[in-house]
């Protein structure tokens, strides 16, 4: 069963790290877009690609009073991340955890 721990474990971590990079990006895309970037430059392209998917979304959930010309949804989406974070790769460890014992 030590095979099946040790899968939850490394799962738990890979998604630690990705949530953490998605953190990074959504953080550095909210920092470019104080200031008017080359929409052409490959790194806000792939800022823009990367981080779209995730924001798009949450800006259709808000309401249209929330749509007060300012972007809140990079900080719905870090709160989304740290709940998932807190729930699922916390509850990953301890499945992995409850096996390897």
């Amino acid at each position: 069963m030590f095979v099946l721990g040790n899968f939850f474990l490394g799962l738990a971590n890979v998604l630690d790290i990705a949530f953490n990079i998605l953190i990074v990006l959504i953080f550095i895309r909210a920092l470019i877009s104080w200031v008017n970037p080359d929409p052409y430059n490959p790194i806000v392209q792939f800022l823009y690609k990367t981080t779209e998917p995730i924001l798009q979304p949450l800006r259709n959930i808000l309401p249209a009073s929330f749509k007060f010309g300012i972007d809140i949804s990079p900080i719905l989406a870090f709160l989304v991340i740290t709940f998932l974070r807190v729930f699922l790769v916390r509850t990953l460890f301890e499945i992995a955890a409850q096996i390897m014992s």
